[in-house]
This record gives structure tokens, sequence and C-alpha cells, in this order.
């Protein structure tokens, strides 16, 4: 496990889309942009519905990279790989809503009854 570099948490903590790829079960790759979150030394932290293809894919198969490039020079880029360390309803809520005052600046403007959020904390490798 690796600790987030100090140019890795510039982006992840500014206003950028990440791009998370992930494994289907026919071993083809999928991509989604997402927006991010950090958590202590090494964990990246997303959040999603839990029927999702991307939440399918890695609670079968806990590997992902990571792709971001800075809104203010696309030239400033972040790769990495991890693996999904916790997959969690808990507080997925209010984390949506935390990521959309970032990305927003209020909270979550399409949640549905019924939604199944999750919070998915990925650990660099």
């Amino acid at each position: 496990m690796s600790k987030l570099t100090d140019a890795e948490r510039q982006i992840l903590s500014g206003k950028n889309f990440v791009f998370v790829a992930t494994i289907n079960p026919d071993g083809s790759p999928q991509v989604s942009p997402v927006w991010v979150d950090t958590e202590g030394d090494d964990l990246v932290v997303i959040n999603t519905e839990r029927h999702r293809l991307k939440a399918r894919n890695l609670e079968h198969d806990r590997r992902v990279a990571l792709s971001a490039i800075s809104q203010d020079n696309p030239y400033d880029k972040i790769s990495l790989r991890g693996e999904v360390a916790e997959i969690t309803e808990d507080g997925a809520r209010e984390h949506i809503d935390k990521l959309s005052h970032k990305y927003l600046g209020k909270p979550y403007p399409w949640m549905k009854e019924g939604d199944r959020r999750v919070i998915i904390k990925i650990r660099k490798l």
C-alpha cells in the first residue's frame, strides 16, 4: 500500500472528475467519471448507487484504476491503481451531499426515493 502523493492529493481535492476503471464479469474494461474525495493517507473515496455497474464490478473484482486531470491545467494529471478496501451504505447519503457541495455548491439534487447509495473506499497500491 502506498500513500497518496502531494500531486495526487492536489488533483483529488479539486473539482476534478476522476475516471474509474473496473473489470466487467467477461473481463472487458468499464470506465466511469465520478466525483471523488480522500480519506487518510492512502484512500480514494467515491460514491455511487449500489445497482450501478461500477459498484457491481467492484463487489466481484476489487481491482481498480483511476485517472484524472486538473481542470486548471490538463497537463497536470494522475493515474493510480488501487484495491477496494470497503464498500458500505453507512453514511453514503451524507457523503453524496458532501461531494455535491464540493462539485455543485449545493446538496445532491438527484436523490430519489429508494436510492441505495454506497461509499467505495479504494486503497492506493
